[in-house]
């Protein structure tokens, strides 16, 4: 029989949540440097000492914050994955790059805080690294679905599994052992072309200079389906 949680506990997790929005809210409109503890906790009406209790440090808040943005847009794809069978390479290929699109542009602070500007001397702790890698494993696994299509040029290219970092390495050869390490180096490319128009468009570049940033970003997802031979 499941035990519901405490009014205590409740309550917890709902100043938690406070918490972080108000975090995600003062990322927004100063940037890292705006979050501070003390400043979100004037902006809840609480105590520093009070804040203390649910967060010891500020990059205790920014690890969760992080790693949180990484699961939920690890959870997009995978979710997208999910529903569609694996021959339809093409179909996953277009699931995440559309997922990434639209998790980022919702979520435009959260963004800003895994794939923007580095915050000065924060470190990731491995439960951000983690949730890191669980994206980038969603995007080698539609490059794995397709690797029989991949052009020769590009599956016969020189890259070594010693070119990348073995926390990288490591889950990819271990959940993709059929995989070499010109599937990762791919992997990557398609990342950057993925992540270019997206940042453009999430940092307010491309409203500036085109009507519709959406339609720029499905070229380039045609252009990616294109590189790995899955172009009708």
């Amino acid at each position: 029989m499941e035990t519901k949680p405490t009014r205590r506990a409740r309550l917890r997790q709902q100043t938690i949540a406070e918490i972080k929005e108000a975090a995600l809210k003062a990322l927004a409109e100063s940037g890292p440097a705006g979050i501070t503890l003390r400043g979100i906790a004037r902006e809840l009406g609480m105590t520093a000492a009070a804040l203390y209790g649910y967060f010891d440090t500020r990059d205790q808040l920014i690890s969760t914050l992080a790693a949180d943005a990484y699961n939920e847009l690890a959870d997009s794809h995978e979710a997208a994955l999910a529903a569609l069978p694996p021959e339809e390479a093409g179909r996953r290929v277009r699931a995440v790059c559309d997922t990434f699109r639209t998790w980022s542009v919702a979520n435009p602070a959260a963004f800003r805080l895994i794939y923007g500007d580095g915050l000065p001397g924060f470190s990731p702790p491995a439960e951000v690294t983690e949730a890191a890698r669980r994206c980038c494993m969603a995007l080698l696994a539609v490059v794995a679905g397709a690797w029989e299509h991949v052009p020769a040029a590009l599956r016969e290219d020189e890259a070594q599994w010693a070119d990348f970092q073995e926390s990288l390495v490591t889950p990819a050869r271990e959940q993709f052992p059929q995989l070499p390490p010109q599937a990762l180096g791919l992997t990557l490319r398609i990342w950057g072309r993925m992540y270019g128009p997206v940042m453009l468009e999430v940092f307010g570049h491309l409203g500036q200079q085109i009507v519709d940033p959406a339609q720029v970003y499905r070229r380039e997802v045609e252009a990616i389906i294109e590189m790995l031979g899955l172009g009708e």
